[in-house]
Order: structure tokens, then C-alpha cells, then sequence
């Protein structure tokens, strides 16, 4: 379809700024972690050109395209966010900023939060001055997080926290929390739990990371001892925080399944990753005709998959919501990037089984061992096809 006269002058426009504006570094493919900006408090910028293009893309109000310009974000509709997109992926920019409080909270903010809460906080996001996680599994509230039993008692105008969670990403690099509290403890479980905002420097606050066997420790304990909580930082009513809860759920379902989206953002795709690792022969062909079967039905089924991400997404933004696509989302996401990081396992053949020295390709043994975990975390695939097939196949129960 043509697209309308206004939409190719927004595309001519963003591509020029676009040119002019990222820098070439900013192009090169997401090797590791240390690529990723994650902003906050304590962020320590990998290079120059990292920070600028956080910097350049903010002041736009690019990081959160189609939030409202009041709140730090570019204002844009809809299809001026995807030609956005296209651009970036046509040049292969990278993200300026990779966020919990982009991916999750933002979204409940803006459709729950006051606008004092708006206004406080979905700014300093936006320009990637806040780092968030998120407080919700405890040990014994994991798939049943809404036995969850970290209190929240009201003291004049604060709230007394008291409790634990675990398994909080990145709870020991946060400067924020946004974390399920229960309130009215002789409530039925669902409808006791509140949502609260709080900073992760509060007294009473501490951490403790858990390695992994990957070598590295993403995930915490975090511990609340008598936590002061300005209530002016509840979200939305006291006690009702579970519907505030599920609908974060499932943004972070949606952003824990696109994990694999080929070479979309900033990454480069198996293709590239093969030629790489293996070279081509004199056709110019991969020259492991099994390898290169494998590495063409990974190339099809992610870009297959960024499709679907994409028309979920746009049924979305049409009123008609997410909802339980996001465990369907979720699980053939994580699934699908399992599959990714055993498929480059098997590309780099010995030499991906490098734990230490500077010719590993970009700590890929670690990150393979990492990505086991991705049918865990943020609701298990057992769980995700439990929704699937109550919600989406409608199956009768067991």
C-alpha cells in the first residue's frame, strides 16, 4: 500500500535526521551486554557515542515514540512509530536505551497512574534517568504470585514495608522499584494487594545477587525491613493492585517473548552470524548443508515471529488488546531464542565453549547457559500454555 504524501514526508525526514544523527558506532551489532544502555542513576556509559545517542533520541522524545509528548515521550501515531522503526532497522541502529520502565511500568502508569505520578516519574524514564525493577515473585509466590505476602501497613502518610522478593532483575543496579504489596491481609488474596513505587536507596532497603550458572547474577534477593513508602506513591486504589499487576504481566510477557526477532534490533541475524562463524563456498553457500537448513528455518521463523509481534501490536493499539496473546507471545518467543543461542552454539562449534580471554564471541557460552532460564522467568512455559489453552483454545479443564 502507497503510503499517504504526509507519511513519506514524516519517512524522508526521520531518515534524514536519522543519517545525521546516529552515530556510526551506534550501527555496529549488540555483541554483549556492555552494549546495552540501560540508564539510571549509575550507569556508566560504555563510549562517547552510546551517551550521545541516548541523549539525541530523548531530547526527540524517540526512546518512547508514541507516549504524549507531556510525559517525555515524541507524540508520534502510530504509523509514523513504525516507519520509525523501519528506519532504525534499515540502518541497523541500535535501541538508545533498553528499560523496565519503558517495557513495563511506563504502560501501567499511563493507564493507571495519577498525573502527579505521570508526571513525576514517566519523564525521567523517557530520558533513561531512572533505572526501575520489578518486586513481584517471593519465595512461595512464584506461579502463584498472588500469595504473596510482603505487607504494606499505613502509617499517617507512609506505608510500613515489610518482606522479601526474589529473583528481582537488576535489583542491586535499580534506583526505583515497582513492587505488589499486600495491604488488606484479611482480604480474599487476589484483592489485598497494592501497587507502590518506592526508591531502592529508602532505609530498610537491601540486595543480594544470586549467581547463576552462567557466571553472572542479573537476579536478587531484595529484602524490606520497615521501609518508609510515601502513600502518595500507591498506584491506583489501595487493595486493587492485582489488576494493575496483570496488565503489567503482560508487557513483560510481550518483551520477554521478543527476545528473538532476528535481526530487528540492532543485532545481527543468523545469516550473518553463519557467514561469519563458517564462511561461504564458491556458490556462495553455506558449506554445512545441515547447519545451513537450520540457520534458514531460524531466519524464517524469527522474522515470521516479528511479523506476529507486530500485528499483535498494532490489534492493540486498535482497542482490542493483548491479553492472554501475550502468553502465546511469550512462550514461542522464548522457545524461539533458545533455539537462536543453541543454533550459534553449534555455528561457533569448539570455540563457543570459551569461559575466559578476549577471542570469545561475545561471552556466547554464557549467554547460552543464561538463556535456559528464559522459560522460567516471567511466568513458566508451563504456565503460558496453561493460559494458552484455557484462554486462547478454550480447551476444557483437566
Amino acid at each position: 500500500m502507497d503510503e499517504t504524501a504526509e507519511l513519506a514526508e514524516f519517512r524522508s525526514e526521520t531518515r534524514a535526521w536519522l543519517a545525521a544523527n546516529c552515530p556510526e558506532e551506534m550501527r555496529l551489532p549488540v555483541r554483549s551486554d556492555s552494549d546495552i544502555c540501560w540508564g539510571g542513576r549509575r550507569f556508566v556509559f560504555s563510549s562517547p557515542a552510546q551517551k550521545l545517542w541516548l541523549e539525541r533520541m530523548a531530547e526527540r522524545g524517540w526512546t518512547v515514540p508514541e507516549w504524549p509528548r507531556e510525559y517525555g515521550g515524541g507524540g508520534l501515531a502510530k504509523a509514523q512509530a513504525k516507519v520509525l522503526q523501519q528506519e532504525m532497522r534499515r540502518i541497523r541502529a541500535r535501541p538508545p536505551l533498553s528499560s523496565f520502565g519503558i517495557w513495563m511500568l511506563g504502560p501501567a502508569l499511563l493507564k493507571f497512574g495519577s498525573e502527579a505520578q505521570k508526571q513525576a516519574h514517566l519523564p525521567p524514564i523517557a530520558r533513561g534517568e531512572i533505572r526501575w525493577c520489578q518486586g513481584y515473585s517471593e519465595p512461595g509466590a512464584g506461579s502463584d504470585l498472588a500469595s504473596l505476602r510482603t505487607s504494606a501497613v499505613l502509617d499517617g502518610d507512609h506505608f510500613i514495608v515489610n518482606g522479601q522478593k526474589i529473583w528481582t532483575s537488576y535489583a542491586d543496579k535499580a534506583d526505583w522499584i515497582f513492587c505488589l504489596v499486600r495491604t488488606e491481609p484479611d482480604a480474599p488474596k487476589h484483592l489485598g494487594i497494592s501497587f507502590l513505587l518506592f526508591d531502592m536507596e529508602s532505609p530498610g532497603v537491601s540486595t543480594a545477587p544470586i549467581r547463576l550458572i552462567s557466571g553472572s547474577s542479573p537476579f536478587c534477593q531484595t529484602f524490606f525491613d520497615n521501609v518508609r513508602v510515601p502513600a502518595a506513591n500507591l498506584v491506583g486504589a489501595r487493595g486493587r493492585g492485582w489488576e494493575i499487576a496483570k496488565y503489567l504481566l503482560t508487557h513483560e510477557r510481550e518483551m520477554i517473548g521478543g527476545m528473538d526477532s532476528g535481526a530487528t534490533e540492532g543485532r545481527d541475524g543468523m545469516a550473518q552470524i553463519a557467514k561469519r562463524a563458517l564462511g561461504l563456498s564458491e556458490d556462495g553457500t553455506l558449506p554445512d548443508s545441515l547447519l545451513r537448513t537450520d540457520v534458514i528455518r531460524q531466519e524464517i521463523d524469527s522474522w515470521a515471529f516479528a511479523l506476529t509481534m507486530e500485528r499483535v501490536k498494532d490489534e492493540a493499539k486498535a482497542g482490542q488488546g493483548v491479553g492472554a496473546l501475550s502468553s502465546m507471545l511469550k512462550y514461542y518467543g522464548t522457545e524461539l531464542n533458545k533455539r537462536r543461542m543453541e543454533l550459534m552454539m553449534s555455528l561457533q562449534g569448539t570455540e563457543s565453549l570459551l569461559w575466559e580471554g578476549k577471542d570469545r564471541e561475545g561471552d556466547l557460552a554464557r549467554a547460552w547457559l543464561r538463556s535456559r532460564a528464559n522459560s522460567i522467568e516471567g511466568g513458566t512455559s508451563e504456565v503460558q500454555l496453561n493460559i494458552i489453552a484455557k484462554n486462547l483454545l478454550q480447551l476444557p479443564a483437566a
